[in-house]
């Protein structure tokens, strides 16, 4: 028979052994999010701020900015009271909200990402349809869009993910309630689902980074043929950042769906890079490499 129960509370033990003899470890994680929330913040205040801005292009970093502050705040200042109060539990409501949001703004990356991707297409293979197909009416579609099918989206999720039954530890070696510890601690999904996750990878996953991918093939088919070493070098300087994102974003996202699901170590680490480093590191890349950007920011 199963002995399948209602789970009220989750225990989140992401760290073996006393944290209050690793200060080092609450340390990292509030300065990681300190920068992370300043920076992006920064980047916002600047795009609002600075009329030369306001274009297609700084709308979707002001987007990616606001989806990286999300990104942090779901997960990290919960871990850090954890660490610092020593109160592990999570209630069952608190866990289920927290796996909501982390799906939502990871769902808005992926979409937002290949947004950019087809800006900087048309931008540099449509240059004359540029003011036409991004203009601010449908640049506003794209941004309530991609906000309405996050949230949608998250929340057939997280729907499907309730009708799980669970039965075995409700110990989540996980420093949030990611998807993937939640289903160590079940005996019985639903095809409902499997079937929702299957599509949700498919369509928001899966698509949109194929997309990505021939956008840029299309870009570079187009760089390749200018004939100004200048003008491929400008072109190719303003998708740079992006590239470098995308390369990481997914790159760590691959990289941490072929974990083995007995690995609980390395699938932290993933999920340590991808939900507080990354998000660190995206306005950082953005600043870095564009100087309308760096040019704003020293002006304030």
């Amino acid at each position: 028979m199963k002995n399948e129960s209602f789970v009220t509370f989750f225990y989140i033990l992401p760290f073996s052994g006393d944290i209050q003899y690793k200060p080092i470890i609450p340390t990292f994680f509030f300065l990681i999010y300190l920068v992370g929330v300043l920076v992006n913040s920064s980047i916002i205040t600047v795009i609002c701020l600075e009329v030369q801005l306001h274009k297609p292009m700084y709308l979707f970093i002001c987007n990616l900015s606001i989806v990286d502050i999300f990104y942090t705040s779901v997960t990290v200042p919960k871990l850090l009271h954890m660490l610092l109060s020593g109160e592990h539990i999570i209630s069952f409501s608190q866990c289920y909200t927290q796996l909501y949001f982390i799906i939502t703004v990871g769902t808005a990356e992926e979409i937002l990402l290949f947004v950019m991707a087809y800006d900087r297409y048309v931008a540099i293979c449509k240059p004359l349809h540029y003011q036409q197909i991004l203009s601010q009416r449908n640049c506003t579609l794209i941004t309530f869009g991609i906000w309405t099918t996050a949230f949608l989206n998250s929340l057939m999720f997280v729907v499907s993910a309730l009708n799980m039954s669970s039965c075995h530890s409700n110990i989540i070696y996980q420093f949030f309630c990611d998807i993937r510890s939640l289903t160590k601690t079940t005996c019985r999904a639903t095809q409902l689902f499997f079937a929702i996750a299957g599509i949700e990878i498919l369509i928001l996953g899966f698509v949109p980074l194929l997309c990505t991918f021939i956008s840029y093939v299309n870009i570079f088919s187009v760089i390749f043929k200018m004939k100004s070493k200048e003008s491929r070098k400008k072109a190719f300087s303003t998708c740079s950042s992006h590239i470098i994102i995308v390369t990481i974003y997914y790159g760590t996202c691959i990289s941490g769906y072929l974990i083995p699901p007995y690995s609980d170590v390395l699938d932290l680490v993933f999920n340590i890079i991808y939900t507080t480093i990354v998000p660190m590191m995206n306005p950082i890349i953005y600043s870095l490499q564009n100087s309308n950007i760096k040019t704003a920011m020293l002006a304030l």
